[in-house]
């Protein structure tokens, strides 16, 4: 196994708030952006891991700062030492004594270990010649249980519990390893709906999505009511009835303004409502969730634990799991959260709306599908349709769904030229 031998950390920040891409009633002119990581090794032939943690600009080089804080842990030690015990490597990285006074498993220094954990994932599965998705899937009910911390959340999924539900799914992995390969994983868009795009944009992006195929269609709300209900009118009479249409808040709500708001919009027949208040409210989520069912809550995207993610699903707070794959503390955190929904019965649908987020969650999805949930029933994944030009193995849609990537690693390696180009504040996108 190879030792690394360096930890980079690179500031890599993209335009898009020049074009408005990525709007929406909390962010409305971000700058899509990540904290990017590249491991480097001693082995000869250039191997190296990559990770990143999404940024919207602003305060990337925080997060860029808590990832060079926690290298040291990393740099130095043989691949073969970290996958030997995942889960001591995850603490070692979460739990440093010092650095936990300003997390703990929150924040900035929780991003930089999900950039940090995630390249180490990328460089194993770089070194196996396997694609992340099928790194899990060959792994046993044994093996992916070792990678997890059940610390705080054994009241409610024990590592037993765990172990009988991938035991329970492995006899029948290869039947639906083989419907992934030649079906890939659904898929819905965001891209028609951002937030700050004009009506007649609006209504053009939706044709298009009807014409692309797409069956899943996300509109983002959260400025007037009046303004929310008309551009609903318009994405409803483009994509027509028999579609779905999911709405996204993002979290500016309080939260008896998400229940009238929601109930005014009920008309256009919301396949669910994100983030309709604040992340961290618990309870907030609870109450929202009873008064607007049959409509479902679906939040994640900024539940920064697992131990949250353990109290919406007790609380019955949501009836769709958004995790991030680097808002959560790398893939080792993922893995419990995958286990903690199937659990309680809750569809995962990741959260991809960001750089780099799309390539990371479609091996989640694939691999939940494939080993922990084995259903693809209210289970969906989030496409956005730009900067994915700037990796080296995008992700591809076909006919609606991701197709299965093939390539050893994460997909999460950037191109050099692009890193060059937009790294903040010295590239030729900046500095011009």
């Amino acid at each position: 196994m190879p030792r690394i031998v360096s930890v980079s950390a690179h500031d890599v920040r993209f335009p898009t708030s020049r074009t408005l891409a990525g709007s929406d009633a909390m962010h409305t002119a971000p700058d899509y952006s990540a904290a990017y990581v590249v491991l480097s090794t001693d082995s000869g032939d250039g191997l190296e891991g990559h990770g990143l943690a999404f940024t919207l600009g602003r305060g990337t080089e925080v997060v860029v700062a808590a990832i060079n804080a926690l290298a040291p842990i990393v740099a130095g030690r043989t691949l073969g030492s970290i996958t030997s015990d995942m889960r001591g490597f995850w603490r070692s990285v979460t739990g440093e004594q010092q650095l936990r006074w300003i997390g703990p498993e929150k924040g900035a220094i929780h991003l930089a270990a999900a950039a940090l954990v995630n390249a180490v994932w990328d460089l194993y599965a770089k070194v196996e010649r396997k694609p992340l998705w099928k790194l899990l899937v060959d792994m046993s009910p044994e093996q992916l249980v070792s990678c997890i911390d059940f610390r705080y959340i054994s009241d409610a999924l024990t590592a037993e519990e765990a172990l009988a539900i991938l035991e329970r799914m492995a006899p029948t992995r290869s039947t639906r390893e083989a419907e992934m390969l030649r079906a890939g994983y659904p898929a819905y868009t965001t891209s028609a709906g951002w937030l700050g795009y004009s009506d007649e944009k609006l209504r053009a992006l939706c044709r298009e999505a009807v014409a692309g195929g797409w069956s899943h269609v996300k509109l983002k709300v959260g400025q007037r009511i009046e303004d929310d209900i008309r551009r609903a009118r318009i994405v409803r009479e483009e994509i027509g009835p028999q579609r779905h249409l999911m709405m996204d808040a993002n979290q500016v709500w309080e939260v008896g303004d998400a229940i009238a708001n929601v109930k005014r919009l009920a008309e256009f027949e919301p396949y669910w409502i994100e983030e309709p208040t604040s992340p961290d409210d618990v309870l907030g989520h609870a109450t929202i969730a009873r008064a607007i069912a049959p409509i479902k809550v679906a939040t994640g995207e900024h539940c920064q634990n697992r131990v949250m993610f353990k109290q919406l699903f007790q609380a019955q707070a949501i009836g769709f799991c958004q995790l991030d794959a680097c808002r959560l503390g790398g893939l080792n955190e993922v893995l419990a959260v995958l286990l903690l929904a199937a659990k309680f019965g809750v569809p995962v649908c990741p959260h991809a709306g960001g750089v780099g987020l799309c390539e990371y969650v479609q091996h989640v999805s694939m691999f939940d599908f494939i080993a922990v949930s084995g259903s693809l029933e209210n289970r969906v994944l989030e496409y956005v349709e730009h900067l994915h030009e700037h990796f080296l193995d995008p992700v591809v849609i076909r006919e609606g769904s991701y197709v299965a990537p093939s390539a050893p690693g994460w997909s999460i390696t950037m191109r050099p030229e692009s890193i060059s180009e937009f790294e903040y504040p010295s590239g030729p996108a900046w500095s011009s």
